[in-house]
């Protein structure tokens, strides 16, 4: 469990302080159901209790085979969305768990915002063994950076704590969190317009040491998958730094585009 507190920059200084006394909270105070409050006794990375966890909307066929948008028609096949028929992504395939609403919504803001750390075991939990992805076929995990500016505010970068989760320790080695650089600050993606997004993340990422990545089958992970303006221009910088093909793995998805 501990190993999810490790600080994903070399300098956690006071606010890896306060995150590793916010950890040591949560171990030994009772957490309650994100939904409906029921104790949860003794299991801190637990968020919801079993009725609540039954309500979470997982993300399955049918989708995009590109970039993952689900359909609301059952049963129908899949097939391109209207995006990618008009304009293709850099990345060769994304994949989410979950919608991004209700618990996972509320969930994910507490985790990045409220720094409850504690629920990235939990969170990455949702993803089963066996899907979206193999994660076998990939050479390096490459979790989406944070600018250096945004990281020392918050202390961590949440997706390179679900990317440890899901990795597991057998397979950590993979996880380079170093190459991909944000090296320009950028105002947030929430409230902008699919090319607004598009724009503001332009020019935003860069790749340290092209021979890291040169010739790699990547998976590239973020926390939430919106537009996928963020994850797009990752796959466009990896891409032209010599990266055989790069997939998209996120724990939600909004379904608002």
């Amino acid at each position: 469990m501990f190993r999810v507190w490790q600080c994903s920059h070399r300098e956690p200084g006071l606010a890896g302080i306060r995150l590793l006394l916010s950890a040591i909270g949560q171990l030994f105070f009772p957490s309650s159901c994100l939904l409906c409050s029921v104790p949860l006794p003794g299991r801190p990375e637990v968020l919801f209790c079993p009725k609540c966890m039954g309500g979470i909307k997982f993300i399955h066929s049918p989708i995009c085979p590109v970039c993952g948008r689900p359909f609301a028609a059952k049963g129908q096949p899949e097939h391109l969305c209207h995006t990618c028929l008009s304009k293709p992504y850099h990345f060769a395939k994304a994949r989410a768990i979950t919608f991004y609403d209700g618990p996972i919504l509320e969930a994910i803001h507490r985790f990045k915002f409220g720094k409850k750390i504690i629920y990235a075991r939990t969170l990455a939990g949702l993803k089963s063994e066996d899907g979206p992805f193999n994660l076998d076929q990939f050479d390096l995990f490459v979790p989406v950076p944070l600018h250096v500016k945004r990281l020392r505010q918050r202390g961590f970068n949440q997706t390179l704590l679900l990317l440890r989760e899901w990795a597991g320790e057998e397979k950590e080695e993979k996880i380079d969190f170093t190459t991909l650089v944000r090296h320009r600050w950028t105002e947030p993606q929430t409230n902008l317009k699919h090319h607004e997004r598009r724009k503001n993340i332009k020019g935003a990422f860069t790749v340290e040491r092209p021979d890291k990545v040169r010739g790699k089958n990547i998976l590239l992970c973020d926390d939430v998958f919106t537009t996928g303006a963020t994850v797009n221009e990752c796959a466009r910088v990896l891409k032209e730094a010599g990266a055989r093909e790069v997939s998209v793995l996120t724990l939600a998805r909004a379904t608002a585009q």
